[in-house]
């Protein structure tokens, strides 16, 4: 993938951190319309143990950098774990999701669930497919990529540019 040479396009990577998959969408913004430059899933080997899980994510993360060069990137906050062992986990694949975009310098920006469905659907409480086919109509997919974590990333993304003005402004307020 080609990095824009045009200064004013925003390239923002959004993030679905996971232990198991981490989604992950790049969009950019021209003008007014939003365009999906790519998007997957990072899946760790289930085999060994979960710093080789954590290695593994990092590793893909720096990748993805690398071949993307965003200029941001927008993270959904983890706030909900079924148990400690899994809050654990899953907070050690988020940090090692997000730590190659912080060694870079690229500003990382947080964002609730309901933050993202709020900038999306107009909803805190929308639907996972909601999400999903806003994410695809805004940014001109005709299929609902799999797993739902893709989504999610592309959502993230979608939020970040959609909220990233206003939050300058309170800044400079």
């Amino acid at each position: 993938m080609t990095v824009s040479s045009d200064p004013t396009v925003k390239r923002i990577l959004g993030i679905d951190p996971g232990s198991r998959t981490a989604g992950y969408g790049i969009v950019e913004e021209h003008g007014n319309k939003l365009v999906a430059v790519g998007f997957g899933a990072v899946k760790p080997p289930t085999t060994g143990d979960v710093n080789q899980r954590s290695k593994y994510l990092f590793e893909a993360f720096a990748e993805l950098i690398a071949q993307y060069n965003p200029s941001e990137v927008a993270v959904e906050n983890v706030f909900f774990a079924e148990n400690a062992r899994s809050a654990l986990m899953l907070g050690q694949a988020r940090g090692a999701a997000i730590l190659p975009a912080l060694i870079s310098g690229i500003p990382l920006h947080e964002y609730s669930a309901l933050q993202v469905k709020k900038a999306l659907v107009g909803g805190g409480r929308a639907e996972k497919d909601q999400v999903a086919l806003m994410v695809c109509r805004i940014l001109g997919i005709r299929e609902i990529p799999k797993p739902a974590d893709v989504t999610d990333a592309l959502a993230v993304a979608v939020c970040h540019i959609h909220s990233a003005p206003m939050k300058r402004r309170m800044a400079r307020a």
